[in-house]
Order: C-alpha cells, then structure tokens, then sequence
C-alpha cells in the first residue's frame, strides 16, 4: 500500500513539473488545483489530504528522477509555499533535508524527564519536544535563557500563506539581547525540512520582528539521541549554523572521565552571550 501511494505521489508532483519546466528554469510557480486536473488526466485516486503529496516530498520521499535530472549542476530542487493554494519549485544549493551528522560526538545530560511525561507521550514528535523543554536543552544548545511560547503556533504569513511551527520559544541572553526560536521536530521515520525552516525564519520576521531569529531543529535518532541544528540563512540560502547530539541519562550513567571530557572539549557552538 505504501509503495503504490508513493508512486502515486511521484506521477502527480512529475506531472505537475513537466508541465512547467523548460530548460533553464530555476524557479516556477503551480496552483494546489493543478494536483487535481492532473489526477483527472493520468487517473489517478485523489489523495483525501492533497496537501499530503506536498508534504510528502518534503519530509520523507525524494522527488522523482525526471526531476532532479533537471536541476542546474549542483543544485537540487525544493517546493516551497508561494501563498494560498500556490507552490513555488525552486532550485537550490542546499540539500532540502537534514539528517544528523553520524560522527559527532554525544554529550550526556542528567534526565529531569517528568516520569509521568515519559510514560504517556503519544507520539515521537510529542516526546521529543517533552524532552526539550523539561531539560533546557535549548538552553544547553544556544546558551540563551529560553522559555517556552507557544505550542504548534499555526499563523498565516504574507506571500507564503498558511504556516506551522511545532514550538517557539522566546529567549535573553546576558546582555539583554531578545530571541525568538522556531522550533522544528521530527521523529525517527521523518526528516527536517530546509522549506520549513524558510517558513520559520518568515514567521519570526512578520511576528516577532524586533527579535533575533535563530530557528531550531531537533531529531530523534535511531538510539534516542537527540540531534539539535542551528539554522542561518545568508543569501537566500538555508545552511547548518551548528550541530550537537545529547543522550539524556540516569545521573549514575554520567561519569568522572565523561566530566573531564566535557571540561577539555573544545566548544564550537559560537558564544551569542
């Protein structure tokens, strides 16, 4: 069943491309009713949620091969939110999702998890924002004091249209200085998208625009490791700031040599205090 959807999925989104593309293209606007028609002409089952093909290319499938074969050499493609019912494709240097980087290191961090919490989070994406907020490690991670905001703040934003951000946190730093964090999170099975991390840093500027913007991705990794990004955006161009990975452990599993390793490490997460 997954594997028919996923074809599905990919007939519709190349459809949808073919028809727009011509060579040279970099960037191209579709309208979500083009999903539709063209689901009529290749007859094609509807999905119920048509916002799940586009969903779908962002956070867990490639785009089909007909279309990353027509990127500029060493660009990629990405669909992005071009207001309501619109899309824009757009061709990029940056890869459209993260995936941790397998060789860093992992910092243990005493669990303060609530066991209640622990026991009847429901969902991957659930337990990992429980596990963010009960710990601070945003605060660990940006070395901002940070306070929790909002949950799944869904809000409209101009030319972009209708976003979601899992959770935003407001920090102050030691100078004084004010911060809005965007915070993205994914289980195991689900990627961080470099579209939504667009879509963050437009929320922050039409919401919070007296603040700094340092959007956050967080996600779980195969052993409960939990992976944390830094996003910056310079040219247009999405980019990885820093990377980090905490396991959270029983205080007894934290020991005397992994304290002298912390002291001695050198820190590359740039000091903003």
């Amino acid at each position: 069943m997954q594997t028919a959807q996923k074809n599905r999925y990919e007939r519709l989104i190349e459809a949808i491309f073919l028809s727009h593309y011509s060579p040279g293209t970099t960037e191209f606007d579709f309208e979500c009713q083009e999903i539709e028609n063209f689901a009529i002409k290749l007859k094609i089952r509807l999905p119920k949620n048509l916002g799940d093909l586009i969903y779908s290319f962002r956070y867990r499938a490639s785009l089909p091969e007909a279309i990353r074969d027509r990127a500029p050499k060493g660009m990629t493609w990405i669909i992005l939110p071009a207001g309501r019912s619109r899309y824009r494709f757009r061709a990029t240097k940056a890869e459209p999702q993260v995936a941790p980087n397998s060789l860093l290191s992992v910092v243990k961090v005493p669990d303060s998890t609530p066991g209640v919490i622990a026991l009847y989070a429901l969902t991957d994406e659930q337990a990992l924002l429980a596990r963010l907020r009960y710990n601070r490690l945003l605060d660990i991670f940006t070395r901002v004091t940070c306070y929790s905001l909002q949950s799944h703040l869904r809000t409209t934003v101009p030319e972009v249209g209708q976003v979601e951000t899992d959770e935003v946190y407001v920090g102050i730093d030691r100078r004084g200085s004010h911060y809005v964090l965007p915070v993205q999170a994914k289980g195991k099975k689900d990627k961080l998208s470099l579209v939504q991390v667009r879509q963050d840093i437009g929320l922050c500027r039409h919401k919070f625009p007296n603040l700094i913007c340092r959007p956050i991705g967080a996600q779980f990794m195969q052993d409960a490791t939990i992976a944390l990004f830094q996003f910056e955006e310079a040219r247009k161009e999405i980019t990885i700031g820093s990377e980090r990975h905490y396991r959270l452990v029983p205080p007894d599993e934290l020991t005397a040599e992994d304290l002298q390793r912390y002291a001695q490490a050198q820190d590359d997460v740039p000091d903003n205090n």
